[in-house]
């Protein structure tokens, strides 16, 4: 896909928010698996530039993995950094070759439903997570964010949150409540929505930096120390920057311990990826659709490039993808100038950005969470009636009480059974007319009719009145699974004698052999 200049400066604008966004979402990912904060950044650039740059998708922004923390905390525990980075390269190159493979077809089987819930899902963890950070207390730095799941079953339900409110700090909380004013304002005052060159969220972080130098000058009390500020790694010289970068063990490639590592990250985070780009697709102001196959490919070499830099193992991440959006992105510009902002801002600007206060991006973080959990889709489900809702509200609630992957499995499952009960109804087309001799049931049967249709044409025949006729007509039928015409012989030989049902086959193939029924 060759960028265009169109959206330049929307998608530049775009960018930098998704920086301020993922800068310390890179950060907290790194310091929650067990690695260098700088893998972090490795893998956030990477995520940014080369994949942005290979992916068929407009609006996705890879990053450091989410849902593959807890995976890479024991790998790096049992393999060690070097092989665990030989462990992400192979991981890449089954994504490549699935992509090649042309694996990413099965995105499409997502149904809506799930994909919705999901994403109100995420919302609602994404509002949890982030409030405590928007008072003050930020102990864990953005990292247990990541767990995707909204119950820690060590503290019980809500319990981080309100233990957050005994450490709540007076500037955080100002700070926040500014930031998500100005974000509001930009949305909703008709002179700030007109101003297209500078984005609410940046605003809030200009006013976030502003507050808090104002704090150190004239209330002491307010001011937000460094632990509640972005903390970005600092190197002093260019040797030492080098010095950041680790090399994956030639020694790896051999260790069946990464092969297996390989594989399950490979697994987890290609169902990640995907998962978020049906979603990216659904958010998309242009309504365009992307190529599953090319994004598994475009991952496939980003975690290659990662794992021989020293980096994490990437997917496509909601979070970033939604901040993009809400930016105003329309091209994949935007997701490359986040990465290159995040690379320029580790060379040059590393003291300036640790002076944002954490408070500023969670609140940037809490609006986006409000609208992905918009009241509004809660009613636009719920009009669309049961088979619709059902999987929703059930994918929504088992992610936020479980993690993405479950929940999200838990989702398709339930749409599933709705699906099959759908297909069930569909297998044929009743109709029953009253005539003098008798009735005379017609029972048209569908252009598909599989094992699956078996149980609802059973109770069909089992439930029709004796001294009947009923005419089974095929006309319109491509397929018939062999159970369901064992099924109909066996009626006709057996069932339909026993309450003196006439019988009566239409447009049946001859290859069915429907006559050696009598």
């Amino acid at each position: 896909m060759k960028l265009t200049t169109k959206y330049f400066k929307s998608d530049v604008l775009a960018g930098m928010v998704v920086f301020l966004v993922a800068l310390p979402l890179c950060l907290g990912i790194a310091v929650a698996s067990g690695a260098p904060p700088f893998a972090g950044i490795i893998t956030g650039v990477i995520g940014g530039i080369a994949v942005g740059y290979l992916s068929n998708s407009n609006v996705s922004v890879s990053g450091p993995a989410a849902g593959l923390i807890a995976i890479i905390l024991v790998a790096i525990t049992d393999l060690g950094y070097q092989t665990f980075l030989s462990a992400v390269m192979i991981a890449g190159a089954i994504q490549l070759i699935l992509g090649l493979a042309k694996a990413g077809g099965i995105s499409s089987y997502f149904p809506t439903s799930v994909i919705e819930g999901m994403l109100v899902a995420i919302g609602i963890i994404i509002i949890k997570k982030e409030l405590p950070h928007a008072i003050g207390y930020d102990v864990e730095h953005e990292g247990d964010f990541f767990s995707y799941q909204l119950i820690d079953a060590d503290k019980g339900f809500f319990s981080e949150l309100i233990h957050a409110f005994n450490f709540a700090h007076t500037g955080a909380i100002v700070v926040a409540i500014i930031s998500i004013a100005i974000i509001v304002a930009f949305n909703k005052v008709p002179a700030l929505k007109k101003i297209k060159a500078i984005p609410g969220a940046l605003v809030a972080v200009i006013a976030g930096i502003v507050l808090n130098e104002i704090f150190i000058s004239v209330a002491p009390a307010w001011v937000i120390k460094d632990e509640h500020l972005v903390l970005l790694p600092t190197a002093d010289s260019f040797d030492e920057f080098l010095g950041q970068f680790t090399f994956p063990s030639a020694a790896g490639f051999l260790n069946p311990k990464a092969w297996v590592v390989g594989i399950t990250i490979a697994i987890v985070a290609s169902i990640e990826t995907l998962l978020c780009l049906e979603a990216g697709d659904k958010m998309d102001p242009l309504k365009r659709f992307s190529s599953a196959n090319t994004e598994l490919k475009a991952q496939g070499i980003g975690n290659m490039i990662a794992g021989f830099l020293g980096g994490l193992p990437m997917t496509s991440v909601i979070v970033r993808t939604s901040a993009n959006v809400n930016a105003g992105a329309k091209t994949k510009l935007a997701a490359i100038t986040h990465g290159v902002f995040l690379l320029v801002s580790v060379l040059a600007i590393p003291a300036l950005l640790n002076k944002i206060p954490m408070a500023t991006l969670a609140a940037i973080l809490i609006m986006i969470g409000l609208k992905l959990a918009s009241i509004k889709t809660f009613k636009h489900m719920w009009h669309s009636g049961m088979q619709q809702f059902v999987p929703f509200i059930v994918t929504v609630i088992a992610v936020v009480f479980t993690d993405l992957l479950k929940g999200v499995g838990i989702g398709l499952v339930v749409s599933i059974y709705f699906i099959l009960k759908g297909n069930m109804k569909l297998a044929y087309f009743f109709k029953k007319e009253k005539h003098v001799n008798g009735e005379v049931i017609q029972i048209d049967l569908a252009q598909e009719v599989s094992f699956l249709n078996k149980a609802a044409i059973k109770q069909t025949l089992a439930h029709l009145p004796e001294q009947s006729k009923v005419v089974i007509d095929a006309a319109h039928t491509v397929y018939i699974d062999h159970d369901v015409l064992e099924l109909i012989k066996d009626f006709m030989s057996y069932g339909s004698k026993d309450k003196n049902i006439e019988v009566v086959l239409k447009n049946f193939k001859s290859e069915y052999n429907m006559e050696m029924a009598s």
